[in-house]
């Protein structure tokens, strides 16, 4: 019981601080898009930073490694496991210099403050996970898009949160168009762990003091016909980390 009341007790002020950062960085990012998409992207890189720090009011600790391969201000291709819908916030806040465009359903483009506003109009790819043409066809242009601009995209081949953190199965069709549509970026196995515990009760509390892994790893280089060959190697890289990390290797 004394744990629940210390959760709650910082998990209502993180809530309201989240809320107010979304607001808040809602209206900047409408200022902002009438003058272009970098001032835009400046913006909503400025939004994640930000929220990765409200995160500390619930005593998270991220835990960061970083491949010192990884360049600033250049595209890449990142394939990450899934396991809270904070995702978004630690890669975009941490590699903000990189503008990651995400490929995500459409039910998060149309009623959260910010969240919404960058989906519909940072190039990301809002997709209808019943309407497979449509999906196909927005990963592409993403990926095309942002290949022209050398920014970055960003995909969850999952398909959807694990809610214990083990690893699922990935869904080959979106992450082979996003490689194939980006066939010029290498690509980043990102591996997150201990995200998945910020939602184990819905955020009704969040659990005070949790920590979290994320690791962005070597950059693997592209050649042609490799998008298969490289979704499995990163899906490997993410597999053998989660297993170090947990002492299962």
């Amino acid at each position: 019981m004394a744990r629940r009341i210390r959760d709650w007790f910082f998990t209502v002020p993180f809530l309201i601080a989240f809320c107010l950062t979304l607001v808040v960085f809602d209206i900047a990012g409408r200022i902002a898009r009438p003058f272009g998409m970098r001032p835009f992207e400046w913006v909503m890189a400025a939004l994640q930073r930000t929220l990765i720090s409200v995160f500390r009011i619930c005593g998270t600790t991220i835990e960061v490694t970083r491949s010192p391969a990884i360049e600033p201000g250049r595209g890449y291709a990142l394939i990450s496991n899934h396991q809270s819908l904070f995702d978004i916030v630690l890669i975009g806040g941490l590699l903000f210099s990189n503008y990651p465009k995400y490929v995500a359903k459409q039910e998060l483009a149309k009623w959260i403050p910010s969240i919404s506003l960058n989906l519909n109009k940072g190039g990301n790819a809002v997709i209808d996970r019943g309407n497979r043409r449509q999906a196909v066809a927005a990963i592409e242009e993403m990926a095309k898009t942002a290949q022209a601009r050398d920014v970055s995209v960003v995909i969850f081949p999952e398909g959807t949160r694990s809610r214990d953190g083990q690893l699922g199965k990935f869904r080959r069709a979106g992450s082979i168009t996003m490689l194939e549509g980006a066939d010029q970026l290498p690509v980043v196995p990102v591996t997150i762990d201990g995200s998945w515990r910020l939602l184990r009760y819905n955020l009704k509390p969040i659990p005070f003091g949790t920590t979290v892994r994320i690791e962005f790893g070597d950059p693997i280089p592209r050649t042609p016909g490799d998008s298969a060959a490289v979704s499995a190697q990163a899906r490997q890289v993410i597999s053998d980390n989660l297993d170090r990390w947990r002492g299962n290797d």
